[in-house]
């Protein structure tokens, strides 16, 4: 085997495990998360998480992708330990279905038109260029995700051939030979099946290499079989690299994916060399072609599974008596749903963002109302209360913009990148609101402390601008928490209802003052409460124009605000006549 013999099968496996990447990155986008999803809420029942597993590793093309992603949700409190062990052995099914496709390039030649076609290199340069095309024309992510899947497969295809290409020599070759005899050894096959699988972190991917050899019909069944099972293993070593970092819990769900592969590989090993020294199976010194490596990799994981799946609560104890408790393991924390094993599928990276910035949107909401309400009925104990959700907040907006940050720098859909963009903006937004919750009620506090009360007249229009802030408040977070478009359209007016209420109470001030029935110092706490109500109002408005403007793919707010104000649309007029009548002073 000369050297460009081996650059060509060094290149054949980049194109291969790359067509792999590139397929299974698209494959995941396209899905949009919602597989993710599915799997952390749908698991009621061993069968429909084993169910579960099996559907979403077939989509995805990879157990490693599906166990990581379980190793993130047990960390973050997700999911528990029991279960994901029903879903591990579904993944470990549904990861057999890329070799089932490599499979079509050991189709024989034969006269027939459609044999023909169905041989990889038939149809391979069709799918690259249906895929190129739809890449370059496409204007939906759906489609250019789609071009990808085709893309990447092709590539992969044409990995596979260059590998085969470059080994079919190898046939004749007496020390390639006597190297695949030493690999019969059952230990010595596991164990460089093991390695190579662990080397390149894909059993779908060290499967695929091996159906390439095959292909040269130099592989024997006697070397084929134990080099699977070690594949099976080596594939394990991804979700114990993630869980390194993770809790006790997660690192227990990695060594169940590896007990649950190990103990299968020696029960099915046992059983299979046991009858085979007895009977003596023929078939073992023949050649296995890639078909048959498909058939052997998918019996295994489907055998392994039947035995071992009624034994699902025996694997969780197992973990649970490898892995200690720590004396002082620490209390899952709401942020730790923001892992980062969640990057690699920014959609449900996303997802777990809204989640929180949903959470924290409702804990300013009742900041804001318990500080309207110190304003009449004033409590130390509320206002520390205020002080300590203020704090909470902040710490939302620090954790989460700076995930949001991160999930920028992945690779994202046109969709993906528009959320998070709409998410980091409303952050901001949403916890000034809290911080202007904290300084009503430190007005409330001066109140209490000095002991001086508002006119009639004062405590009327107050309790008027409060009700209009409070339901502006309302409206926003509730249309940001469904994602309502239509309920944000009525933001803006009820925002200029409370500018108007603002500029009245001031004017009333003013006169009350003249009069002599006010006094300077009133009017400054009156003139600090007024002013936080606006701004909390300004904030909604700005989440509300926000997503208005997102939803057109603009982000030309300015521009939306002044069209608004010189164009007003009669649905614009009757909101805020609406609005006008209902907070009346």
């Amino acid at each position: 085997m000369d050297i460009f013999k081996i650059l060509g099968l060094v290149g054949g496996l980049v194109l291969f495990l790359y067509g792999m990447d590139l397929m299974g990155d698209s494959l995941k986008k396209l899905a949009g998360g919602k597989l993710e999803s599915i799997l952390a809420r749908l698991t009621s029942s061993r069968w429909k998480g084993f169910l579960l597993g099996l559907v979403v590793t077939a989509v995805i093309q990879s157990s490693s992708a599906t166990t990581v992603m379980l190793v993130g949700f047990v960390n973050s409190g997700i999911m528990h330990l029991g279960q994901t062990i029903s879903i591990i052995m579904g993944a470990n099914i549904g990861t057999t279905v890329t070799s089932w496709l490599l499979s079509t390039a050991d189709i024989k030649d034969s006269g027939a038109i459609i044999m023909q076609l169905l041989k990889p290199e038939s149809f391979t340069p069709i799918l690259a260029l249906v895929g190129l095309l739809m890449n370059m024309t496409a204007k939906s992510d759906k489609r250019k995700n789609t071009g990808f899947i085709l893309l990447g497969f092709a590539i992969l295809m044409f990995g596979m051939e260059m590998m085969s290409d470059s080994v079919k020599d190898l046939r004749n070759n007496e020390a390639f030979t006597n190297l695949l005899t030493m690999f019969s050894n059952p230990i010595m096959g596991i164990l460089v099946g093991t390695i190579f699988t662990a080397i390149i972190q894909s059993s779908s991917a060290s499967v695929g290499v091996l159906q390439a050899l095959a292909l040269t019909c130099v592989i024997p069944y006697s070397t084929a079989i134990p080099v699977i099972l070690g594949q099976n293993i080596g594939t394990t070593i991804t979700p114990i690299i993630s869980s390194i970092s993770g809790n006790t819990e997660s690192k227990r769900v990695a060594l169940t994916c590896l007990y649950i592969k190990m103990i299968g590989v020696v029960v099915v090993c046992g059983i299979f060399y046991l009858l085979n020294a007895i009977i003596g199976f023929e078939f073992m010194n023949h050649p296995a072609g890639a078909f048959d490596i498909a058939v052997i990799h998918t019996l295994f994981n489907i055998l392994s599974t039947v035995i071992l799946m009624p034994f699902c609560s025996a694997f969780e104890k197992l973990a649970i008596k490898t892995v200690k408790s720590k004396e002082k393991e620490r209390e899952t924390d709401v942020f730790d749903t923001l892992d980062e094993r969640f990057l690699d599928v920014p959609s449900f990276a996303v997802e777990k963002c809204k989640d929180l910035v949903s959470q924290m949107a409702r804990i300013s909401q009742e900041s804001f109302e318990k500080a309207t309400k110190l304003l009449s009925e004033y409590s130390d104990e509320t206002f520390e209360e205020i002080k300590r959700l203020e704090g909470m907040v902040d710490k939302f907006e620090d954790k989460t913009s700076t995930y949001l940050i991160k999930i920028a720098a992945q690779q994202m859909s046109a969709k993906e990148s528009r959320e998070v963009t709409e998410l980091l903006h409303t952050i901001g937004d949403v916890e000034r609101i809290s911080d202007h919750a904290l300084n009503i009620a430190e007005a409330a506090k001066e109140i209490h402390d000095k002991e001086i009360t508002f006119s009639e007249q004062a405590t009327k229009d107050i309790a008027v601008i409060t009700s209009a802030a409070t339901e502006i408040l309302s409206l926003t977070i509730s249309a940001f928490i469904e994602e309502n478009i239509d309920a944000l359209k009525n933001i803006e007016p009820l925002e200029q209802v409370i500018d108007d209420l603002k500029r009245k109470i001031k004017n009333g001030h003013i006169s009350r003052l003249r009069a002599g029935d006010c006094t300077m110092e009133l009017g400054f706490i009156l003139s600090d409460i007024l002013t936080n109500y606006e701004r909390v109002s300004d904030h909604c408005s700005n989440i509300a124009v926000c997503f208005i403007e997102m939803s057109h793919d603009s982000f030309q707010t300015h521009e939306y605000l002044n069209n608004l104000k010189e164009n007003e649309t009669q649905e614009f007029s009757e909101t805020y006549k609406m609005y006008k009548e209902k907070y009346r002073i």
